[in-house]
């Protein structure tokens, strides 16, 4: 089942987010995004149609993002594997590796957050 709250955000201003979307668009083809959340969760419905939007903008293929939907008690698939505590979760991986992590909330918004480590990580 998809997660309605990983619908983009129509309103989202792509070029107030050029860099992000460069750094996303560099590595498109290259990476997994895994995302951890709920659509009964006020955290991931603020954040996610952004984020969602910043990948769409990007070119992000759909098959590259992987939604793992979260009961109220944040049980669901890879919970125990990927030890999420907390949502949303978006897990960054390169090769099968993981290079970034996202974690509810990192005082930036998710796409910027992680373009930011991505750059450091994997260059531009």
């Amino acid at each position: 089942m998809a997660l309605t709250t990983l619908e983009p955000n129509p309103a989202w201003a792509e070029g107030a987010h050029e860099e992000t979307v460069d750094v996303l668009a560099a590595h498109a083809e290259d990476l997994d995004f895994k995302v951890w959340a709920g659509d009964w969760c006020p955290d991931c419905r603020s954040q996610l149609p952004d984020f969602a939007a910043a990948l769409a903008a990007a070119s992000v293929p759909e098959d590259s993002v992987h939604q793992y939907e979260l009961d109220t008690d944040k049980q669901g698939p890879g919970v125990e594997e990927y030890d999420i505590e907390l949502i949303p979760t978006v897990v960054v991986e390169h090769d099968g590796e993981e290079v970034c992590r996202f974690v509810e909330s990192e005082g930036t918004p998710i796409a910027v957050y992680l373009a930011e480590q991505l750059k450091v990580k994997l260059g531009d």
